[in-house]
């Protein structure tokens, strides 16, 4: 299981080279599944996006690090709050990507990093926390449900 030195922290400028090695695992998981929709050999977001997501309160991205410092693993998330006249108002912790390398997957760390997630998220008082997950990602699905999570909606489509 997960080395009990890892740990989770915010991300900074000098974690995005790693981040983006990430996110191109997460896009080549998703160009396999659905090559109809995401384009392989890409990334999610530049380097520049990158910085400004960091820089901004309201999308914090969260690190998972090994006992070497090494970044093994992130969550990138966004603070949305809603307002309409037939709900109430809540603050949603929305979870936008979440990787654990793939080299350490089925250790732990993907689990020690939602925990750290849900800490914060009760630190904005958040009313719960959301992702999204594709269906052509059935270990994603396996390991959502394993720590807890449930379906709230379902999005379905027709591809034309």
């Amino acid at each position: 299981m997960v080395q009990t030195h890892s740990a989770v922290r915010r991300a900074n400028n000098q974690d995005i080279p790693r981040l983006l090695d990430l996110l191109r695992q997460v896009l080549e998981i998703h160009a396999a599944g659905r090559s109809d929709i995401f384009i392989s050999g890409t990334t999610k977001y530049t380097s520049q996006q990158l910085e400004a997501l960091i820089a901004d309160e309201r999308t914090p991205i969260f690190v998972l690090t090994d006992e070497t410092k090494h970044v093994q693993g992130y969550a990138m998330c966004e603070i949305e709050t809603t307002s309409s006249e037939n709900m109430y108002p809540i603050t949603t912790l929305y979870i936008d990507d979440l990787c654990v390398d793939e080299a350490c997957r089925g250790k732990g760390y993907g689990k020690v990093l939602y925990e750290a997630v849900k800490a914060y998220a009760r630190t904005i008082h958040a009313y719960h926390i959301t992702l999204n997950v594709w269906a052509c990602n059935p270990s994603a699905v396996a390991f959502y449900t394993s720590i807890g999570l449930k379906p709230m909606k379902t999005m379905m489509e027709e591809v034309l």
